[in-house]
């Protein structure tokens, strides 16, 4: 569809319709510039990993699913919550098998393994992982207090870690730390809680969200 400087409708000039297009290129000669560039990506390719959709102002935006401390619990609420990530990390702690056939059925799962996690299923995943999503350099380990490496040194955007229950959203030297708090059986007077992350070139929007009447 054409772009019009002024309507979608010719205007009128000397008892003739002058054609805008036409008219661009004709300014675009003479002052070496295109009025109307072809369009672009503003962000380019954003991950091989699961669909993107544009919400029209800052290009391209990957919504992924954050989940941790399932102890072999997937409540009903996590499909509700994830409905429509494009993809699901979930950071240790999965407790059984059947979690990660759960979440796979919502988006591809990408998981680690944590501390409960010892038997013969769970050995092929990995103590951690990074992964681009969204364009962005994500960590995932279980426990932070494991961390050995300086994440802003090594290019790395976002920290995604778990083991505490503890939801956790904190930007430090311009790294993302994101804790999704648990999502299985409630401990102590912990919350049960899971997040989203919207990722993008121009974007890193974290939220956690609260599984209401969650026991």
């Amino acid at each position: 569809m054409n772009r019009r400087l002024f309507s979608q409708r010719d205007h009128p000039i000397t008892s003739t319709r002058l054609n805008w297009r036409f008219f661009s290129v004709v300014l675009a000669r003479s002052y070496g510039r295109a009025l109307f560039p072809p369009s672009k990506s503003i962000n380019g390719p954003v991950s091989l990993i699961g669909p993107a959709h544009s919400d029209g102002t800052i290009g391209t935006v990957l919504r992924i699913g954050i989940i941790s401390d399932t102890h072999g619990l997937l409540r009903p609420q996590v499909e509700q919550r994830l409905a429509g990530v494009a993809q699901i990390v979930h950071a240790g702690d999965i407790g059984r098998p059947e979690v990660i056939d759960g979440l796979s059925r919502i988006a591809p799962v990408i998981a680690i393994r944590g501390n409960v996690d010892t038997g013969d299923w769970a050995k092929h995943y990995r103590a951690t992982q990074i992964v681009t999503l969204g364009g962005r350099s994500v960590y995932v380990l279980h426990d932070l207090r494991e961390l050995q490496l300086d994440p802003k040194s090594c290019g790395i955007d976002v920290v995604v870690s778990g083991h505490s229950h503890r939801p956790r959203v904190e930007t430090i030297d311009g790294v993302l730390y994101l804790n999704p708090g648990s999502a299985g059986p409630r401990r102590f007077n912990l919350p049960i809680t899971l997040a989203t992350l919207e990722l993008s070139a121009g974007c890193c929007r974290p939220d956690i969200h609260h599984l209401d009447e969650a026991r």
